[in-house]
């Protein structure tokens, strides 16, 4: 019996077929078209042109159509293996392909692939026919502009966005997660419910929090603050700029200058806005010297730091030039390392738990050829960072050589409400940074030696958390981090008086609540508090002044009538101290 294709395999053929579809149907509509490049990618495929006008709807839907044609018409995929010199000529007057072909190293062969109408620089590997593609399994998403070769310099092409799939049943449901993905993005209900804004005339990628936005965060950094304390960790706090010599000692203008926002000069010197807190941290471990007695030290910063991200790379929360990391180092002894890491380890899956991710994975990077720091450091961290992860019970992968070239490192990746995955946390040691800074402590045997140093990171960025939590939640937060807790609707202006008393008392309770005590009929009260997602609205009408009670409506549509008012808080309080669902 034939073995089986793999799934994925399988998949990547169709996907990388369906592209050479769709630059056939493209030709076919604008014939003086510039062709680039369209591999297969997750759940899909993409393909970049140099079009004559932007591309419509219509224009999609026609594209589409003419895809639908090519399939049915059955046309086999062949390779072919040509000269150079027969490469530039079958593909005169294509400047990108012909760029591709002079890229192509001299002791690798010209591939193409013809489908009858079309032929296209490529290795492969496609379907044997169209016949093996399903004309409603694909969808034309989207397009976008992309620079050639991703390089801002040169032009800017339009890329049409599809997915394909085997069969349409796998097409809907991803079409379906789509839906969904589109409802929770982060940036939609960023808007919707009032919590941040972007501004690009006052500079791109830096985020605005409005009140509600600023109380969800406020409830996240409270929380970490309290959390690190209980855990070990000391604050520190550090400025946002630093002279020159701080970058070039710690290697950052060597290697990471292109990142960094240009230089301020004051006092006929350099400073930088710091694109790191490392650095400033190391500072404040040189102020003095160190004994053995006194590591480990665990100093933590919420400290917001400066990238130059390219503006094609910003995206919402998830991608800004300006965001506070959640930020900690530890330095210890070699014999401390070990249980050190452990703690770390643990700590951070307190963490991601406490915020609702139960679905947790560990990926091991390990040293790659290009490092510094010698064998044995190596060795030992790499072992102490692996026995941690087995002591939690994780499953992880191992990333052979993807370590950073200062150190290896664990990362943790969560999957959300609807299964995508998120890279969180890192613990990263590094072998770097204390070299360079000549960072040492008086060890027993009265011998100056090198600190271990651990970066790590629980949340990664507040920014990025905010909006992996935003998605994860689709807006409607567990109590203790909405921004308002409860809702008071007087059902009309006769009971505004009690529903003040009970917007005192849950005021003076220490809950967020605020009173909706305007001129909108109370059906309209219920149903903003509900678009703006908070947990409980207490409808307050003349049974409950009588009785004095309230009558619950939660966020989910539930309804629960004569609560007496310190049951209520008591209830909202147990489950903000459990940080427990709705």
């Amino acid at each position: 019996m034939a073995q089986k294709e793999p799934v994925e395999e399988k998949l990547e053929k169709v996907r990388h077929s369906m592209s050479h579809v769709m630059a056939e149907a493209v030709l076919q509509m604008f014939p003086q078209a510039q062709i680039a490049i369209g591999p297969a990618i997750d759940n899909g495929f993409y393909y970049d042109f140099e079009l004559p006008r932007a591309l419509s709807s219509e224009d999609l839907e026609e594209i589409s159509q003419r895809m639908k044609t090519i399939i049915h018409e059955n046309k086999e995929f062949k390779r072919i293996v040509v000269s150079r010199d027969e490469a530039r000529k079958m593909f005169a007057g294509q400047v990108y392909k012909l760029e591709l072909i002079d890229a192509i190293p001299e002791n690798e062969e010209v591939s193409l692939y013809n489908q009858g109408g079309f032929t296209d620089l490529c290795r492969g590997p496609h379907v044997a026919s169209t016949k093996d593609l399903n004309a409603e399994s694909f969808k034309l998403l989207n397009t976008a502009g992309a620079y050639w070769r991703g390089k801002e310099t040169n032009p800017m092409l339009t890329r049409i966005y599809a997915t394909a799939w085997t069969n349409p049943k796998d097409l809907r449901l991803y079409l379906q997660k789509l839906e969904e993905i589109e409802k929770r993005d982060h940036r939609k209900l960023g808007k919707e419910l009032d919590l941040f804004s972007f501004h690009e005339e006052a500079g791109p990628g830096l985020v605005y929090w409005h009140p509600r936005g600023a109380r969800i965060r406020l409830a996240i950094e409270n929380f970490w603050r309290d959390q690190h304390y209980a855990n070990g960790y000391e604050m520190v706090q550090t400025p946002h700029v630093g002279k020159s010599w701080l970058w070039e000692t710690s290697g950052h203008l060597d290697f990471y200058k292109a990142s960094m926002y240009s230089p301020m000069e004051m006092d006929k010197a350099d400073y930088y806005a710091k694109p790191m807190n490392c650095p400033f941290h190391i500072m404040i471990y040189q102020n003095t010297k160190h004994s053995y007695r006194e590591l480990p030290f665990r100093w933590a910063e919420l400290g917001t730091v400066y990238r130059y991200e390219k503006a094609g790379s910003l995206h919402g929360l998830l991608r800004v030039r300006g965001f506070t990391q959640d930020d900690a180092h530890i330095f210890c002894t070699p014999d401390q390392m070990e249980s050190e890491i452990r703690e770390v380890l643990r700590f951070s899956l307190f963490m991601l738990h406490s915020f609702g991710f139960e679905d947790i994975s560990a990926y091991l990077s390990t040293r790659p050829q290009e490092s510094v720091g010698d064998t044995d450091r190596w060795d030992a961290a790499t072992e102490s960072l692996r026995k941690a992860i087995i002591e939690q019970g994780l499953s992880y992968s191992v990333d052979e050589g993807g370590g950073a070239f200062y150190g290896p490192k664990i990362d943790l990746k969560i999957k959300d409400a609807i299964g995508r995955e998120w890279q969180l946390s890192t613990i990263q040691f590094d072998f770097n940074l204390p070299d360079r800074f000549g960072m040492t402590f008086v060890d027993s045997d009265g011998v100056e030696k090198r600190p271990y140093m651990i970066h790590r990171a629980l949340l990664g960025s507040i920014e990025r958390f905010f909006g992996v939590l935003l998605e994860h939640y689709a807006g409607a937060f567990p109590p203790w981090l909405a921004p308002e807790q409860v809702c008071v609707i007087p059902v009309s202006e006769v009971f505004n008086s009690y529903s003040g008393e009970v917007f005192t008392a849950l005021k003076q309770a220490g809950l967020r609540v605020y009173m909706d005590d305007g001129a909108d009929r109370m059906n309209a009260k219920i149903r903003n508090a509900q678009n703006m997602k908070v947990p409980y609205m207490l409808v307050l009408g003349d049974r409950e002044a009588q009785g004095n009670v309230v009558s619950v409506r939660y966020r989910d549509g539930r309804q629960v009538n004569g609560i007496a008012v310190n049951e209520f808080i008591a209830l909202v309080k147990d489950k903000v101290s459990k940080r427990e669902a709705l």
